[in-house]
């Protein structure tokens, strides 16, 4: 009994896990360095910021980003950077969820 309600508890954990990143405050400590662009031509990924971790699913990968405000927790961490030559990623925000997704699908990998 035990042992069937831990498996039960860890699938519903793991099936709401959420596409968590974290703003660091170094470059150094970056897995992808990011760019926020101003028009859709230009972004390579569109990116929809909510507050509710269960919203985003790290499997999914399309651009529904929870930001956690530690380190430990995030699946990748993330540096703003201010020229868009030394980005591996451009990201346009949105404010609608519907529109968020992937413009360049050869960058997808970088956000696994």
């Amino acid at each position: 009994m035990r042992t069937t309600l831990f498996i039960i508890a860890l699938s519903i954990a793991l099936c709401a896990k959420a596409q968590k990143v974290f703003s660091t405050p170094t470059e150094s400590q970056a897995d992808v360095k990011v760019f926020v662009v101003d028009k859709e031509y230009r972004a390579d990924i569109i990116v929809f910021r909510t507050d509710r971790e269960y919203r985003a699913k790290a499997s999914e990968n399309k651009g529904i980003w929870y930001f956690t405000d530690k380190a430990s927790r995030a699946e990748k961490k993330i540096y703003f950077v201010d020229k868009d030559y030394r980005a591996d990623l451009k990201v346009l925000f949105t404010d609608r969820e519907y529109r968020a997704g992937w413009k360049n699908n050869t960058k997808k990998h970088l956000m696994y």
